[in-house]
């Protein structure tokens, strides 16, 4: 029994220090080395202050500013503590109601805008985290946050085109705007 025990204890202590330790530290020193923004958050700075993560998405509800898409982390919208998606599917009455609710909470907003309510308004993203919108749900706002900033569309449409990223390798995935980096950038047109 002895001849058994001792080496399997042996091996989960080494592999315990070599996988819970070692190569933890060694792949957060590579990161924080050559990533180091990215390694410490991706965390967006604004006169010192941190106001918030490029990664992470935000609860925006003020008319001034452009809106995110839902957060499927609840009970707190954005909780990185509780990333997941909604797990419901298109036919789930459930996701229906709530896709429902949020149309009309946005025509409520924007009464005028008789424009199509792109989908990424109304759905949560895959970890309920998504800092981005699409092209066209920056563009379906503009009109609002024109309207409370006292901004013409114009300026605010440009604003967007100079905060859209393009897809990745010019491939995957959409042209996208990350709302934080926008409502500052517009904030800092004050």
């Amino acid at each position: 029994m002895k001849n058994i025990l001792r080496p399997a204890l042996v091996l989960f202590a080494l592999l315990s220090v070599l996988t819970g330790l070692l190569y933890p530290l060694v792949v957060t020193g590579a990161a924080q080395a050559v990533f180091p923004q990215q390694a410490a958050g991706s965390l967006v700075q604004r006169n010192g202050q941190t106001v918030g993560s490029s990664l992470i998405g935000q609860n925006f509800s003020d008319p001034g500013h452009f809106w995110g898409r839902p957060s499927a982390t609840a009970p707190m919208p954005y909780n990185a503590a509780a990333s997941s998606g909604s797990n419901q599917g298109p036919l789930n009455p459930a996701l229906q109601d709530a896709v429902k609710a949020r149309v009309e909470a946005l025509r409520a907003a924007d009464p005028g805008n008789t424009a199509p309510v792109p989908v990424d308004l109304v759905t949560a993203s895959a970890s309920g985290l998504d800092p981005h919108i699409s092209l066209a749900a920056a563009q379906y706002q503009a009109g609002r946050v024109a309207r409370a900033r006292s901004l013409p569309v114009a300026s605010v449409n440009a604003v967007i085109g100079k905060h859209a990223e393009q897809p990745l390798w010019g491939l995957l995935g959409e042209t996208r705007v990350n709302v934080l980096a926008l409502n500052l950038a517009l904030d800092g047109l004050r």
